[in-house]
């Protein structure tokens, strides 16, 4: 259990993960309650689609430029600030629920604003991970364990969205999504950081588009970073939209209400937990390319399966397995990426990861809606299941070209015995 487990020796990341444990578990009842209430309002794919798009528009957009700030600021008082107005989100769409003034425009635009504030807040997050462990060779299992308590609350926060929507309605979602903040922003109040936790390269100079440009000279003019990353991208493209067309299955295909809704992100959110667990037991980075190339192929069989199937059970194995297998690839790229990085531009490596994976599941997001209304939910999500499992086989031809550039890092950074070379 130590293996599993052994980035909570550090004090301040065991502060982090408490907090997040019980915050993330409201943020996905959110995510929840908005779908529902999105499609309870509008009855329309195409508006799931556009919210979807707008909520992670910002991320797209504005990525890469928090990704320079992120490397120069305090890290530690940046997501102070974000989880602050993350609330702050929350509350309104509580109050707005609760008055009965909510409309699809209102959950819009706070979407829009949810999202600005995640663009600055991701990257941070990902880079003070670093910061917040003690040992450098937990980074690894403190990614895992991010990722596991994020499995975690996709698990058990749909599954309490679907009953508390149907006894109390959406606005008790959004009000407890709100006050769970508090635990996350306790948690990082009580952090005592060397230096404010500041950024490797705060004191660096140059413009911003300097420093931006040579992140993304640095990042793409490494094969294997530009390899995860185009890989990432595509995949983000065409799997994680399924995550808006949900309710249409739910609705239509099997005739439930937000309790089906629930079940149905609750499976995912399982198979996620289940691959995070056993990254998480993984005591080193080797072997996770090969998880990267075949974590795309299983996601495309799993969309597939729930694209035709018309058994609940299937489709709910289907949803486990697509969950196990985002979570493979999300977070093996994530924790490659993390080891091999040089610190200074750890944040802009980030926001370009992050801007694979969320910025084109906005493009994903939009174009799955519009597409869904006119061919389909079902034949939407399995033509990106056909893609996806292309993209996997064009990866694995890559492999070994992959491995032969990346280990002389592993030499470096002792992950590999130099006597090995």
């Amino acid at each position: 259990m130590q293996s599993i487990s052994r980035a909570l020796r550090s004090r301040n990341y065991r502060l982090f993960f408490t907090g997040q444990a019980i915050s993330l578990i409201g943020n996905w009842m959110t995510q929840t309650a908005t779908i529902w209430l999105v499609y309870s309002l509008s009855h329309s794919a195409w508006m799931l689609g556009v919210v979807g798009f707008a909520s992670q528009l910002p991320n797209f957009l504005l990525t890469p430029i928090a990704g320079v700030l992120v490397d120069r600021w305090n890290r530690h008082r940046t997501i102070l600030l974000t989880q602050f107005l993350a609330m702050l989100q929350s509350l309104a769409l509580a109050f707005l629920a609760f008055t009965d003034q909510i409309d699809v425009w209102q959950v819009m635009a706070l979407s829009v604003f949810q999202g600005t504030v995640n663009a600055l807040d991701m990257p941070a997050r990902q880079a003070f991970v670093v910061q917040m462990v003690d040992h450098k060779e937990d980074v690894g299992n403190a990614i895992a364990l991010n990722s596991s308590i994020f499995s975690g609350a996709r698990l058990v926060g749909p599954a309490i969205a679907g009953i508390v929507i149907a006894s109390l309605g959406a606005g008790t979602c959004f009000l407890l999504d709100g006050l769970s903040y508090l635990a996350v922003l306790a948690g990082l109040l009580a952090m005592k950081l060397p230096l404010l936790a500041r950024g490797a390269s705060a004191q660096s100079t140059g413009t911003l588009w300097q420093k931006l440009q040579e992140g993304f000279h640095y990042a793409f003019g490494f094969p294997p970073m530009r390899a995860i990353l185009s890989l990432v991208a595509p995949t983000s493209l065409v799997g994680m939209p399924y995550l808006v067309l949900v309710p249409i299955f739910a609705a239509q295909i099997f005739h439930g209400g937000s309790t089906i809704l629930g079940l149905m992100m609750a499976a995912t959110g399982f198979g996620a937990l289940i691959a995070a667990v056993y990254l998480s037991s993984r005591s080193s980075v080797l072997g996770l390319g090969r998880l990267i190339a075949i974590a795309p192929a299983l996601l495309g069989a799993a969309l597939m399966t729930f694209a035709l199937s018309r058994m609940l059970w299937l489709s709910l194995l289907a949803l486990f397995l697509l969950g196990m297998s985002l979570m493979l690839q999300r977070t093996s790229s994530n924790t490659l990426l993390q080891t091999i990085v040089e610190e200074d531009k750890r944040g802009r490596v980030m926001s370009f990861f992050l801007m694979a994976l969320t910025g084109m599941a906005t493009l994903g997001n939009l174009s799955a809606g519009g597409l869904a209304q006119q061919i389909g939910a079902p034949h939407t999500l399995f033509i990106g299941g056909v893609l996806s499992v292309i993209g996997s086989l064009l990866f694995i031809r890559q492999l070994p070209t992959f491995r032969k550039q990346i280990r002389p890092i592993y030499y470096q950074i002792g992950i590999l015995p130099q006597t090995n070379a």
